[in-house]
C-alpha cells in the first residue's frame, strides 16, 4: 500500500526499503537498538510490516510492527531523520499505521517509549493499567561487542 502527501509518501514495500539508512539511524542514533547488526535489521524487516517514509525518492523515515494480523501488534523502530522532523511525519505515519486494514479490531497494540509519550497520546495509547501483570527477559546488552 501507498499513501501520498504533497512530496511525501508512506509505502508498506519491503523491496524499496533504504536498509542502510534503517540500520545507520537504528545503530548510532537510537536509544533501543544501540550496535544493532545488519543482518538483524534485515531480518526485522523480514518478518514485520514494515513503513518508509520518503520525501520523493529519498526515505526519511520508517516504522515496523508485529503482528498476528489478529489479536495483537508491537510498534517498534519509528523514526523520522532529524533533518525531517517539525513536519507532521510521525503523526502522519502513525494515522497511516492506525488506519491500516490489517491491524484492525485486534486485541491489544503495544510499544515502548522513553521519551515520545505526547505522540502516541494522541492516537490512544496510554500507560499500560496493570504493569504488575507484564513480564519480561530483557538483554540490554545483546548488541555490544564481548570483551
Amino acid at each position: 500500500m501507498e499513501y501520498q502527501k504533497e512530496n511525501y509518501r508512506i509505502s508498506n514495500d519491503k523491496s524499496i526499503i533504504n536498509i542502510a539508512l534503517v540500520h545507520n539511524y537504528l545503530c548510532y542514533h537510537s536509544y533501543w537498538a544501540e550496535g544493532i547488526p545488519i543482518d538483524v535489521v534485515q531480518r526485522s524487516i523480514q518478518n514485520s510490516l514494515c513503513f518508509a517514509v520518503f520525501n520523493n525518492n529519498e526515505q526519511v523515515g520508517f516504522a515496523r510492527l508485529i503482528s498476528d494480523f489478529a489479536t495483537y501488534a508491537y510498534l517498534a523502530d519509528l523514526f523520522i531523520v532529524p533533518e525531517e522532523r517539525g513536519k507532521g511525519l510521525s503523526k502522519w505515519l502513525m494515522q497511516v499505521i492506525m488506519d491500516h486494514p490489517q491491524l484492525q479490531g485486534l486485541r491489544r497494540f503495544v510499544l515502548v517509549t522513553k521519551d515520545a509519550h505526547g505522540l502516541y497520546a494522541q492516537f490512544g495509547f496510554t500507560a499500560y493499567p496493570n504493569p504488575e501483570r507484564i513480564m519480561t527477559i530483557g538483554y540490554p546488552d545483546i548488541y555490544k561487542p564481548a570483551k
